[in-house]
């Protein structure tokens, strides 16, 4: 890692000590060692390194990566479709589905989103981003997802108290096969949700999202990572010549 991370890390250690004890459930990335070693030889090059937690560590295979940052200028992959796999990290324009939470769970994304906003805005911390890891249940061999055959009203249909899902059954069939596993679910860990694929289309200068009405079973993982970018001169000039380039509305 650069040098200027590790300065940022080390000035912002208390208060990111204090704010992970404080929040069980925070989505920041959890960093659990700082090291630096010294390479032998005639150059001798200190080697900075950082032990993190990986948001993927688990038994599911992710099919859809996502590295979303709220923007749209510059946020689509570079991959052509044909050569993209589950391996390929989407940005925040390729994303195609709407995300459906039990209405707990999206309580407490909100809020707890909010919390670790705060203390990155706190920290001089902006430019980060949310990943999003999304294992289908339904794939084939071959990567291609299958719709659960769950469908949704659309065009206005859907009441207000239908738009979070209930456990589906599958869900059920597991919280009585292995307890343990609901046991494991936390805030952005094993969520078990539903995704909604959607359209994008353009009305006028504002791109919008149109439900298609098919949904697919999902087990989520989500976090804030990238978070050791201090907003120093470097990042003011940028945000100062992409305000002279584009429409900042």
């Amino acid at each position: 890692m650069k040098k200027a991370e590790v300065k940022v890390l080390l000035r912002m250690l208390s208060a990111y000590y204090n704010h992970v004890r404080a929040f069980d459930n925070t989505l920041v990335t959890k960093f659990f060692g700082l090291h630096s070693v010294k390479l032998t030889g005639p150059i001798q090059k200190k080697v900075r390194f950082i032990i993190m937690g990986n948001l993927f560590c688990t038994k599911y295979t992710i099919h859809r990566r996502f590295d979303l940052k709220g923007s749209s200028l510059g946020r689509t992959t570079d991959k052509p479709e044909e050569e993209m796999d589950a391996s390929t990290i989407l940005k925040d324009l390729d994303l195609n589905f709407i995300f459906r939470l039990q209405k707990s769970w999206f309580q407490d994304f909100c809020r707890q989103v909010d919390r670790d906003c705060e203390f990155l805005e706190n920290e001089r911390i902006m430019d980060y981003s949310l990943l999003v890891g999304l294992h289908f249940r339904e794939a084939s061999k071959a990567g291609d997802l299958i719709p659960s055959g769950a469908r949704t009203p659309i065009g206005g249909e859907e009441h207000e108290n239908d738009g979070a899902p209930r456990l589906s059954r599958g869900d059920m069939d597991q919280l009585l096969i292995d307890p343990a596993w609901w046991a494991s679910i936390r805030l952005g860990t094993n969520m078990p949700a539903r995704v909604e694929r959607a359209i994008r289309k353009m009305e006028g200068e504002v791109q919008t999202m149109e439900p298609t009405g098919e949904f697919y079973e999902v087990v989520m993982f989500f976090g804030i990572i990238d978070i050791l970018q201090d907003y120093d001169i470097s990042k003011k000039l940028e945000h100062a010549y992409k305000s002279m380039q584009y429409d900042p509305t």
